[in-house]
């Protein structure tokens, strides 16, 4: 049913809710925290998946998604917070009633200067009340504001892609693709501008008449069409103003207090990479846990092989399958199927061209791939496989009959290319020891 804005008896309802809501914030922080804390793992799980996969569309969300939690953690965090002090204000209020200075028996300075700072009691009551109530709003808008960035970014990407396709017409490239990239990054930068001034270009003649075709689709690009009237309600006021200029320095001091370390050893790195001196725990199958739950690169059973033989899997990498046509033209398809791909389709050539392919396909990674333990070449005969990650790669065994008893280096190298000239490229060592029972 609607409700007419100016009614008196709709005005009263509002003002009723609006002294009840902090019900309602307590209720749905509490529920918000605890579901928070139950989803960050498959988000940290599935963001490390897509970039190992090398997947850009789904990294970019979920590494959306990660910023977004964060964000929502901390802010509803801090609500909960404040929100339970100010319920214990309230608590003392009713057994206390207001401070009274003169019973203190302070000195006059302190009295004064006590007076002055912090005022009343139904002043702190009131203060605590109003941020509250802001950081809870608040927290929501710069989720929009970065899902608004996300969906620019993403327009710039699929700009991008659609560039670098070989059947796009050079004419489209110059005059349909350059235009739009132009307008969306001087948009974005009015934007940023509009953002961090709070409004400065809406205020000009000249300005207006510039920024307001941007602003009207930049809206939309945004979503701010969703949330603008809390955004204006905020700067309508001092304190909401002071607000913005205070969260986003407080966000960037957040983000550097994060991103701090503690160090032991001037050499050795807690997440050191798998080399020859180094055993790092994404190549080895058994010691891969909740910490690195995906194969870097390539992996092997375990750091010491008790059976006859090595069994080594490679992880299938973005650029592999450029370096395969390099190799083998033969190979590469008319249209490249590669990026996003509608359900109807599975995203790769026709059945009979896939079957036809995929001996040549793995012979070419065969002649392109070194395995070496030691200074003794192998060479692989792989097979197409997916490890327990669900990573995808190929795989092969090496015999250890010639092998002696100790530590050893599997070396994996791969042909790579500059320009015309061709070189061996290593992937990665990994040491292991070979004790056969």
């Amino acid at each position: 049913m609607a409700h007419d804005p100016n009614d008196k008896k709709f005005k009263k309802w509002l003002d009723i809710l609006q002294q009840e809501s902090w019900q309602l914030e307590l209720i749905i922080s509490g529920f918000a925290i605890y579901g928070l804390f139950m989803i960050i793992d498959p988000i940290d799980l599935a963001s490390m998946r897509a970039q190992n996969d090398n997947n850009f569309y789904n990294s970019l969300l979920y590494q959306g998604l990660k910023v977004s939690w964060y964000i929502i953690t901390v802010n509803l965090i801090a609500h909960v917070i404040l929100r339970g002090l100010w319920i214990g204000a309230i608590g003392l209020r009713y057994v206390s009633g207001e401070i009274d200075y003169e019973k203190l028996n302070y000195s006059e300075k302190f009295t004064r200067n006590l007076k002055k700072a912090v005022g009343s009691f139904d002043n702190y009551v009131a203060t605590l009340e109003k941020y509250c109530s802001v950081i809870f709003a608040v927290t929501f808008l710069l989720v929009f504001y970065l899902l608004g960035l996300l969906v620019i970014t993403f327009c710039f990407t699929l700009i991008g892609l659609w560039m670098d396709k070989d059947d796009v017409p050079q004419w489209a490239k110059t005059w349909v693709a350059t235009p739009l990239i132009i307008f969306l990054g001087f948009g974005l930068i009015l934007t940023f501008i509009d953002f961090v001034t709070q409004g400065w270009l809406k205020r000009k003649k000249w300005t207006t008449k510039i920024y307001y075709p941007f602003y009207w689709v930049f809206k939309y690009l945004t979503l701010s069409v969703l949330y603008r009237p809390m955004v204006y309600n905020f700067l309508d006021t001092r304190f909401g103003k002071r607000l913005i200029w205070i969260v986003i320095p407080l966000y960037l001091g957040l983000t550097f207090l994060t991103g701090t370390r503690f160090s032991t050893s001037n050499y050795l790195d807690m997440e050191m990479n798998t080399n020859s001196y180094t055993a790092g725990k994404a190549n080895y199958f058994d010691t891969l846990d909740q910490d690195v739950s995906f194969v870097d690169r390539a992996a092997i059973p375990s750091k010491v092989i008790t059976k006859p033989y090595l069994n080594v899997f490679v992880v299938y990498g973005s650029s592999v399958e450029d370096d395969v046509f390099f190799f083998n033209e033969d190979l590469k398809p008319e249209e490249d199927k590669r990026g996003i791909f509608s359900a109807a389709s599975d995203g790769t050539v026709n059945w009979s061209q896939r079957r036809n392919g995929l001996k040549e396909y793995l012979e070419t990674l065969e002649d392109m791939y070194t395995l070496t333990i030691d200074s003794l070449d192998f060479k692989p005969e792989f097979v197409y496989a997916q490890n327990p990650q669900k990573q995808l790669g190929y795989e092969t065994f090496l015999d250890l009959d010639s092998i002696p008893k100790g530590k050893h280096i599997l070396r994996v190298r791969r042909k790579d290319h500059n320009r015309d000239s061709v070189y061996l490229r290593t992937i990665v060592n990994i040491p292991f020891w070979f004790y056969p029972k």
